[in-house]
């Protein structure tokens, strides 16, 4: 987590009621009422929360922490909660930045990071079958010791659980080559609000039996069910690899040169074009950087390489060392809490558009980020590519003049209001949580009322996680 309560915490209010408590405990659950971990399962890497750690301020306190070991548990404990009509929050690592893992008042957080196991891996069919508490170096270690890698690489690698990559359809940083989360998974096991079992797909690459159930739950955030257990498809390890890197004029000369790169089939593992505050930031170059690596066989990653070179030509090449830096510094977040706990408020919005829109984007949404008082910088970044699009990612900080709230709301109402006009997505890879919540609606139209309708069919006590992705409850 990006910092620690204090040593003493302000009163905790009374825990699960003592007839929950012996449900949990005649079901020989593992459960904990203790204040700190209470406290710590109350939120995730939020950034709002990080103010509300250092003083000690609890906003929605669990009644509960159950922690799983199996599938068993938590159909156990999805039982027992729907029949005590109480809320339950899954979690695992705790790394979203949205706010998805906070748990509603006296709701049960369920630890899902006691199911650890690598189940299978199937060198045959280059699947590994893996619980979803399993931590993303624990499943990558497993995997190289056979030849091989899932190349899902996030920020929160470290943090955060399969699981949790797919409840989120989180995004690696080398999904240009590998894919996004929903790319890889080929199965899950899923239990219901009512505690039942689904087995869905993992029967092969593809099907054509109805709908994809699969996709219903990837990026459900816990609202419909919980992952307990997933089928994802692995790679070998890659033989080669390149490095480069290329300063633009401008933005847009870079991003044109980007999707020229993969709209003529070339994917490099990492295509990341900064504009000119974040690469002054960054690289401490003028201009605006892009940096590519690829890996993987070594005619496809020099012919790639070759791509990307043609379509940079215009650019100034800069050393490889751009890369290096970049490899160094990429999952470094030291910075985030010290600032929050200064008043300095600090936050990344990422979403995704078709390449016809990206201009106007990147220029409006940086507006409206300017146009809220107390703002001191906002910048953007190009994370993700694909050939009818990608993803743009945005970073802004500011003083509020007076509430904090009210800033960091105004920014976010701001900016999404600006890609819910354009008709871009509302997020790439981070998911809705709570934080996004109030925009779902609008972002789905039409759509929305079918996912009601899938909350309501799956989850009807309303106990899945209720006020993220805008159902069942207000989110913040």
């Amino acid at each position: 987590m990006p910092n620690a309560y204090p040593a003493t915490l302000l009163d905790a209010p009374a825990p699960a009621p003592e007839r929950l408590l012996e449900a949990l405990a005649s079901a020989d659950l593992t459960y904990s009422v203790a204040a700190i971990d209470r406290a710590e399962h109350a939120r995730d890497w939020w950034p709002p929360l990080i103010a509300d750690v250092a003083r000690g301020h609890v906003e929605r306190w669990p009644g509960v922490v159950v922690r799983a070991h199996s599938t068993e548990d938590v159909v156990a404990t999805l039982k027992i909660a729907s029949a005590h009509g109480v809320p339950v929050c899954p979690q695992g690592g705790r790394s979203g930045v949205g706010g998805g893992a906070v748990p509603q008042t006296g709701a049960i957080a369920l630890d899902l990071t006691g199911l650890s196991a690598v189940v299978d891996v199937d060198e045959t069919s280059s699947t590994v079958r893996v619980e979803a508490g399993v931590f993303g170096p624990d499943l990558e270690a497993a995997t190289r010791a056979r030849g091989f890698t899932v190349g899902h690489f996030p920020q929160s690698f470290d943090l955060a659980t399969v699981g949790g990559w797919i409840a989120c359809r989180g995004a690696g940083q080398y999904s240009n080559r590998y894919g996004k989360i929903e790319d890889l998974v080929r199965g899950l096991t899923v239990v219901t609000a009512a505690g039942e079992v689904l087995h869905l797909g993992g029967h092969g690459p593809r099907q054509a039996v109805g709908p994809d159930l699969v996709a219903l739950f990837v990026g459900s955030e816990g609202t419909l069910g919980v992952i307990t257990e997933a089928t994802l498809v692995m790679r070998a390890l890659p033989t080669s690899e390149q490095r480069a890197a290329f300063a633009f004029t401008t933005f847009e000369e870079g991003m044109t040169a980007c999707r020229s790169i993969v709209q003529r089939d070339a994917r490099p593992a990492v295509l990341r074009l900064y504009d000119e505050v974040e690469s002054k930031r960054n690289f401490d170059v003028d201009g605006c950087a892009l940096i590519v690596l690829d890996e993987g066989e070594e005619p496809f990653v020099e012919a790639t390489m070759l791509t990307v070179r043609a379509a940079c030509a215009a650019a100034a090449p800069l050393g490889d060392a751009l890369v290096e830096h970049w490899l160094d510094r990429r999952n470094d977040v030291s910075a985030l809490a010290p600032l929050w706990e200064r008043g300095v408020v600090v936050d990344t919005i990422e979403v995704a558009g078709p390449w016809t829109i990206l201009t106007d984007l990147r220029r409006r949404v940086t507006a409206a980020l300017l146009a809220v008082e107390g703002m001191l910088v906002a910048s953007v970044h190009q994370s993700h590519a694909y050939v009818d699009g990608a993803c743009l990612y945005f970073t802004f900080a500011g003083q509020p003049p007076n509430d904090t709230a009210t800033f960091y709301r105004d920014a976010w109402d701001g900016a999404i209001d600006e890609v819910i006009a354009l008709g871009a997505a509302i997020s790439h890879h981070h998911g809705v949580g709570r934080n996004r919540a109030r925009f779902a609606r609008a972002a789905l139209g039409d759509a929305f009322g079918l996912v009601v309708a899938l909350k309501a069919h799956l989850d009807p006590e309303n106990i899945m996680n209720p006020g993220v992705l805008g159902l069942g409850d207000t989110s913040w």
